[in-house]
């Protein structure tokens, strides 16, 4: 009896886990804020898990029918996990309480496993044995889950899928457990099928999984939804309406094809074309490849380093046919290389400098981002700039993020770079913010690139002006300890919240 038992310990612990990593990842898609998210999805599961092994006090008898019963609950609530957390965000507009009662549901029933296994196996093994035995089977099947979780099932399988793959493994170890031990369970009725039935359900959900996360995520957007993938770092999708094509990561909007070239003229230009000599430019961030399209279209740099994180990103921006139709080719150019790193740690592992470098990264919105907008990082960046050389950086809405903005120039300044803010009416975004960062003085730029849509030298101009509404104010300075850029990014963009 007790070998198959403690094997199952290994499966349940593996899956207990992914659940909650499933929870924490769907609430920072969702909700955003990841180290938040991730904090109270932990609090609130580990929390639970321990009032479920107090509780388990209170089964007392038939415990094997009862651990097999449980088996089916935590497959059903687990294997449902992710789809029930989007549909529920879809249908219901907010999924802050359905998220944590179902944590916390979940937690309850998974905490009550060990100890039933603990009191069935108690007259098999000697309890110094037992008990090493059973944690460090549950111990492994955490590791298990945690290394399989962000490098094969969230990029291969996706959330929907991985969840109802899990809530089979916790519905075949009940099944096996019956088919094993029927002779000691004594009259139970239904119990098989019941077992059967969830691992049915939960393959058939497996098998469709794809059709129904679809069919939920796509009521999240209004205008049809072409392409959607999973990475390790976000959630991809793709949306078109006529000749619109819009990018989400994580929810979010990142640009429409209508007017993107806007953000990417006023990113790429003012600063690019103020340098003598860009032969060697950086971008970082970026990985649409729009930023490097308008790079080329200049005509002077010779060789382009993209650092991305995300892999799946540039991949897609350089391989398929509709979305690479976007940036005109430019991640296939032979002048581009990309590096998929993280660019705060590329940054500090290397000595070449650049004549130009485009900071496209997303919005402050949590602390893994917002230390790319540290000191640190832009003392980092300073280094690596060749003497005459120029920086950009994209930094959110001076009008709706006030504080944000200025807060970005100033932490730029405190990192000893000379900075000149502008910004540019987007119709997809409203105004927005970039600040050019120098070691010198910066001087307008007299010409510009042939073929732009948006910019030339006397509409140019007006983007270095502020009305008082969106003038600088006093802000603090970010540091790697302090992060207060994401509490002025949370507080500023929630008031606009509906």
């Amino acid at each position: 009896m007790a070998f198959p038992l403690l094997l199952s310990t290994f499966v349940i612990a593996t899956c207990g886990l992914v659940y909650e990593l499933l929870a924490g990842t769907v609430a920072s898609y969702l909700l955003g804020d990841s180290v938040t998210q991730f904090s109270t999805v932990i609090g609130v599961y580990l929390s639970a898990m321990g009032l479920g092994s107090f509780l388990s006090r209170y089964l007392s008898a038939r415990l094997i029918p009862r651990f097999i019963q449980l088996q089916i609950l935590v497959a059903l609530a687990g294997g449902c996990s992710a789809l029930g957390l989007f549909v529920a965000f879809t249908y219901l507009g907010a999924v802050q309480f359905v998220l944590y009662a179902w944590v916390a549901g979940i937690g309850v029933l998974v905490g009550m496993e060990i100890p039933l296994l603990l009191r069935i196996l108690k007259d098999q093994l000697q309890f110094a044995d037992l008990v090493s035995k059973v944690l460090s089977l549950d111990y492994a099947g955490a590791l298990a889950a945690s290394l399989l979780f962000p490098l094969w099932l969230v990029p291969k399988l996706g959330l929907v899928r991985t969840s109802f793959l899990f809530g089979m493994g916790n519905a075949a170890v009940a099944l096996w457990c019956y088919r094993r031990f029927r002779a000691h369970l004594g009259p139970t009725p239904y119990l098989q099928a019941q077992a059967a039935g969830a691992l049915a359900l939960l393959a058939a959900g497996f098998a469709g999984a794809d059709t129904l996360a679809d069919t939920a995520e796509r009521k999240l957007y209004t205008d049809e939804v072409v392409f959607v993938r999973s990475t390790p770092y976000q959630r991809i999708v793709l949306t078109r309406a006529k000749n619109d094509l819009r990018l989400f990561l994580n929810g979010h909007l990142q640009f429409s094809s209508f007017d993107e070239y806007r953000y990417h003229e006023a990113l790429v230009h003012p600063g690019l074309s103020a340098v003598a000599n860009p032969e060697r430019v950086l971008v970082l961030g970026g990985g649409d490849g729009l930023a490097v399209r308008e790079l080329l279209r200049d005509g002077r740099p010779r060789e382009i380093v993209l650092v991305d994180l995300d892999a799946g990103m540039t991949d897609l921006f350089r391989d398929h046919p509709l979305i690479s139709a976007l940036n005109g080719g430019a991640l296939r150019d032979p002048r581009v290389r990309v590096v998929n790193q993280d660019a705060f740690v590329w940054l500090g592992r290397g000595a070449d400098r650049f004549d130009f470098v485009v900071v496209d990264f997303p919005d402050p919105s949590n602390f893994s981002l917002g230390k790319l907008y540290t000191t640190t990082f832009y003392e980092l960046l300073k280094r690596r700039l060749a003497p005459g050389g120029a920086a950009v950086i994209q930094a959110t809405s001076p009008l709706f993020a006030r504080r944000s903005f200025w807060c970005v120039a100033e932490t730029l300044r405190a990192a000893g770079l000379r900075t000149t803010p502008y910004h540019a009416y987007v119709p997809s975004f409203g105004e927005w913010g970039f600040v050019l960062a120098t070691l010198g003085a910066y001087a307008p730029p007299a010409r510009y690139p042939a073929g732009l849509r948006f910019l030339t030298a006397a509409t140019a101009a007006t983007l270095f002006e502020f009305p008082a509404d969106m003038s600088a104010l006093p802000v603090e300075v970010i540091r790697l300890n302090n992060q207060g850029l994401v509490q002025y990014y949370d507080d500023e963009w929630r008031r606009l919240a509906p």
